[in-house]
């Protein structure tokens, strides 16, 4: 696409909008940078990085009055493609892709693309910090909270752009096409965005729809629904798991990852730092792309065992009074925060709760009443969850208003030898402004109990 002297609307003044828009205005597009909101509801720091920038502002309302004088629409994540003036663009045949497909139009190198309903971010760091020992450059973009369109004008084609993919990202690109592209797995989340679990589906298997024979496509054997992805794939499909033993792949045994790909060999998990057996499959994923990347096995190796994992995800914060904290926020889904808690040592006193996604808290409430000794819930979903639980007879629930009377609650009630879990299974848009705000609050309440006598 030539932007040059286009009218280009820019929907979204966050992160991934404010980089598209600065982007666009390089390449000599005519960019309004459109919200909701209104000025003074907007970052000073970022609403002077959009002056500096000459890029103009529409504020306070939906751009149907603008389109009509609109060559391109770049929509940011987090706005549904269902609003009305979404679907009115769209009648108007103007052509609307997102930040993730703007970046990756300029982008020279070759694209790891990293998906999933949960690891993504773990995943992504892992690959990356192999990359980085390999070859000393790596760019990371995406969902992990560096918007591609910032970062590819610095990239060069010897490089490696390693991008965390959401669902939302995938809904709208044409071209993108990873190199090297992973499906972690896949369970129901994001359907008060989706509607349906098929939707969700589907979104996901866009990372793969443009690829090509001489690409690759990393699979989780032990799921389903990714397992039938490679049946629709073009391009060299690679399984891993962490249940079966296969002939050719990557899967985990008795603390042992066995790769079985053009090289063999064999690694120790015991000087793995990471909890869960979910973090051995993030491992031998990240294992998988480094393979398809032909990097030697001895830097994969070194790597793995120095990884310490990613902030807000099983996050070891401190241990007072031989009680241990840790900050899972970004748990925002039911399958991750099982995870989390099937990978405690400790009893259990778990903070849950948070915006509702509109998914099923069954499953979540089954581990609960086997792992959990004390529940405390916070945020809009609490009533959901407290309805799931009490159908299975578990009654070692308390309901508060904050966080910080959470962490409390849990405090006082904890006995030697405990842990103290926040993993919501929610996301944290009812009470803050993102799963980090939500991690980063736990934490400094954490670590002011310190000599607090409650």
């Amino acid at each position: 696409m030539n932007f040059k002297d286009k009218k280009v609307l820019v929907c979204g003044i966050a992160l991934s909008g404010i980089s598209a828009a600065i982007l666009l205005n390089k390449m000599g597009a005519f960019v309004t940078l459109q919200d909701i909101k209104t000025e003074d509801k907007i970052d000073y720091n970022d609403l002077q990085l959009i002056k500096d920038n000459n890029i103009n502002l529409y504020l306070g309302k939906n751009p149907d009055d603008i389109l009509y004088d609109i060559d391109y629409i770049i929509v940011s994540p987090g706005i549904p493609l269902t609003l009305p003036y979404i679907q009115k663009a769209k009648k108007l045949n103007i052509p609307i892709i997102g930040e993730l497909e703007l970046g990756y139009i300029f982008c020279k190198s070759q694209v790891i693309g990293i998906t999933g309903t949960n690891g993504k971010t773990t995943t992504t760091t892992l690959v990356s910090e192999i990359i980085k020992n390999f070859k000393g450059k790596v760019y990371t973009v995406g969902n992990i909270g560096i918007p591609f369109t910032s970062q590819v004008l610095s990239i060069n084609e010897d490089d490696i752009c390693v991008a965390e993919v959401s669902s939302f990202q995938l809904e709208t690109i044409k071209t993108f096409r990873p190199n090297i592209a992973c499906v972690l797995n896949i369970t129901p989340d994001h359907l008060d965005r989706h509607k349906t679990y098929e939707n969700y589906i589907l979104s996901k298997e866009n990372i793969f729809s443009n690829q090509k024979e001489d690409d690759y496509l990393i699979l989780n054997y032990d799921d389903k629904i990714c397992f039938d992805m490679a049946r629709k794939s073009k391009s060299k499909v690679i399984f891993f798991s962490t249940k079966e033993e296969l002939d050719r792949g990557i899967f985990y045994k008795e603390n042992n990852i066995f790769v079985k790909l053009d090289q063999e060999y064999v690694i120790s998990t015991e000087k793995i730092k990471v909890l869960g057996l979910h973090n051995i499959e993030n491992i031998i994923a990240a294992i998988a792309i480094s393979e398809c990347l032909k990097i030697p096995k001895n830097i994969i190796i070194e790597t793995i065992n120095n990884f310490k994992g990613v902030e807000h995800r099983i996050e070891y914060v401190t241990k007072i009074n031989n009680i241990k904290f840790y900050n899972d926020s970004k748990g925002t889904n039911v399958e991750a925060a099982i995870k989390s808690i099937e990978a405690m040592e400790r009893p259990i006193l778990l903070i849950a709760g948070g915006y509702d996604k509109k998914v099923s808290f069954t499953e979540f409430a089954k581990v609960i009443n086997k792992k959990v000794k004390q529940l405390v819930l916070i945020g809009e979903s609490s009533d959901k969850i407290i309805e799931e639980c009490n159908k299975l007879g578990y009654r070692n629930i308390i309901k508060v208003n904050t966080l910080e009377e959470a962490v409390k609650t849990c405090y006082i009630k904890a006995e030697n030898g405990d842990c103290i879990l926040l993993s919501p299974a929610c996301a944290s848009w009812d009470m803050f402004k993102s799963y980090e705000e939500r991690g980063n609050l736990f934490k400094e309440i954490v670590l002011n109990l310190r000599g607090v006598d409650l």
